[in-house]
């Protein structure tokens, strides 16, 4: 039977087809597309198996191997698994790594049990990947990107996401930019950064948005790089500098550091595991810049965010925190962004508030 195959990879990409991936998990982790459910044929000790069999003793000999591994109670299990799937989505679409064996295996034993044709993508996730990789450089070209700066707290996140024609590279890098920026769930690979970063871009560019905001950063966020074609076209493009007062940024930082980070923490672990993990990343973060601080300073902070973590367990008071934080802005955060802004002010074309900002953007570049 000629079972479907689909190449229309952006169409499937801008209409955020569900994805059913059927390579194993070692695959899947090392990259995969946004949407996408990871529902192996094969798992990683089968698909290691299958290709010590493949090497010693060929195809034919690794099919069967495959069959006999993958037979009884494991195959109706793992074909009820996709069946449930394309009852969720039925305009759902599946993938292997090239588009060959395995998503003809999955297309075929879906037919047998439930009578429906489900298509695959020609070419697999490499193809699809190629494709993305090849968009992003393209889209990079198209693009006018302006970029957002402003002392660390000011909260160009926060204005960001008041913007429809920006890309939040902090949201996508699953990390908010700073050595206290960490969050409690790991950074997404590169590859899937690269791969949602792309599809966020043909996106705003299939709108007719090719003005688009950006937050202005350094070449990686976390432990992650920001791809060089679009960090070349971002350190060459306008800056405005988003201002506001010092206690301004001491609320918004404090909102992120200890209102949200704890939060989060807690959510994922538990109250009381949650508030231990959160403590120790903070003590960690510190620790990261003491070199930096220099002595006397580390000790001085690291004092003050003992203090208030000690106020936080006995009276519930975390307004501390603000002592440190204020320090932190100030004595350390401000001294580098100064330096660093010194070297971008022939880029600098506005300066201003948040609404002031926003007005500008609007009146001058048509960026809603």
């Amino acid at each position: 039977m000629n079972l479907p195959q689909i190449d229309d990879y952006r169409s499937i990409l801008l209409n955020d087809t569900p994805l059913l991936d059927v390579r194993a998990p070692v695959e899947f982790e090392q990259g995969a597309f946004p949407f996408t459910e990871n529902l192996p044929l094969i798992n990683n000790q089968e698909r290691e198996a299958i290709g010590i069999c493949y090497k010693n003793q060929g195809q034919d000999e690794a099919i069967k191997l495959g069959h006999k591994l993958v037979q009884g109670e494991i195959k109706s299990q793992r074909v009820n698994g996709w069946q449930d799937f394309f009852e969720r989505y039925p305009q759902g679409v599946l993938y292997c790594f090239r588009g060959g064996m395995r998503s003809k295996i999955s297309q075929q034993w879906i037919y047998e049990q439930t009578g429906k044709i489900y298509p695959r993508i020609k070419g697999g996730y490499k193809a699809m990947r190629r494709f993305l990789i090849d968009e992003l450089e393209a889209s990079t070209r198209q693009i006018s990107p302006v970029m957002l700066g402003g002392r660390t707290g000011i909260g160009k996140t926060l204005l960001l996401h008041e913007l429809k024609q920006q890309v939040d590279l902090e949201g996508i890098y699953h990390h908010r930019g700073s050595v206290f920026g960490k969050h409690v769930t790991p950074q997404p690979s590169q590859i899937d950064i690269e791969n949602t970063l792309s599809i966020k871009l043909l996106k705003l560019l299939d709108k007719k948005h090719s003005r688009i905001v950006f937050e202005d950063e350094g070449t990686n966020i976390g432990s992650r790089l920001i791809p060089d074609v679009l960090y070349q076209k971002m350190k060459q493009s306008p800056l405005i500098l988003l201002e506001a007062n010092t206690d301004e940024r001491v609320d918004i930082t404090f909102q992120e550091y200890i209102i949200e980070s704890l939060s989060e923490h807690q959510k994922h672990l538990g109250e009381e595991q949650g508030f231990k993990s959160w403590c120790e990343q903070l003590q960690l973060s510190i620790d990261k810049i003491q070199r930096r601080l220099g002595g006397v300073r580390y000790k001085e902070l690291k004092a003050l965010l003992t203090d208030a973590i000690q106020q936080q367990i006995t009276s519930g008071d975390n307004e501390h925190h603000k002592q440190w934080i204020k320090t932190l802005l100030v004595d350390y955060y401000d001294p580098m962004y100064d330096f660093q802004t010194q070297k971008k002010q022939d880029r600098v074309v506005f300066k201003g508030q948040k609404n002031e900002v926003l007005s500008y953007l609007k009146e001058q570049y048509q960026i809603t």
